[in-house]
C-alpha cells in the first residue's frame, strides 16, 4: 500500500482535532444559548456540530487506511458567553478549516492521494457554507 507524507499525516490530525473542536464547542453553544436570540440559531448550530463530527469520522478513517492514529484531543473550545462572540469565533474558525483544508487538498494532490484530495474537496464545501452561515446570522 502506498504511504503519505508525515506532513499529510499530521495535517489530516490537525484536521481531526479541528473537528472535533468545533463539534463540541457548536453542541454546548446550542445547549447553553438562551434568549430569543439564541432560538434563532440554536438548531443550525445543532445541524452545523453533527456534519462536524462526520467530518471528523471521515478524516479518522483516512488516518487509519494509511496506518495512523487518529488524534483524540480537540483544538482548543470555546464557548463563548454571547451569541455574538460565539457566531465571531464560530466563524474565524471556519476561516480557519478553511486555510487548512485548502493546504490539505494541494499537498493530497502532490502525494498523487485523489481519495483524500476529493474527501477535503467535499469538506471544504461544507465548511464554506458553514462559513456564510455564521457570517449571515451575524448580519444586524
Amino acid at each position: 500500500m502506498r504511504k503519505i507524507s508525515d506532513e499529510l499525516m499530521n495535517m489530516l490530525n490537525d484536521a481531526v482535532a479541528r473537528e472535533i473542536q468545533v463539534s463540541v464547542q457548536y453542541m454546548w453553544q446550542h445547549v447553553l444559548w438562551k434568549g430569543i436570540g439564541g432560538f434563532a440559531v440554536k438548531d443550525e448550530l445543532k445541524k452545523i456540530a453533527i456534519v462536524e463530527m462526520k467530518h471528523a469520522e471521515a478524516i479518522a478513517e483516512r488516518i487509519a487506511f494509511y496506518g495512523g492514529i487518529p488524534t483524540t484531543k480537540p483544538a482548543p473550545i470555546f464557548v463563548g458567553n454571547t451569541l455574538k462572540e460565539m457566531l465571531e469565533q464560530d466563524r474565524k474558525d471556519e476561516e480557519g478549516a478553511i486555510e487548512l483544508y485548502t493546504k490539505i487538498i494541494q499537498k493530497a494532490r502532490e502525494e498523487g492521494d485523489e481519495v483524500t484530495e476529493q474527501l477535503f474537496k467535499k469538506i471544504l464545501a461544507d465548511e464554506e457554507d458553514h462559513y456564510d452561515t455564521f457570517s449571515g446570522l451575524l448580519e444586524e
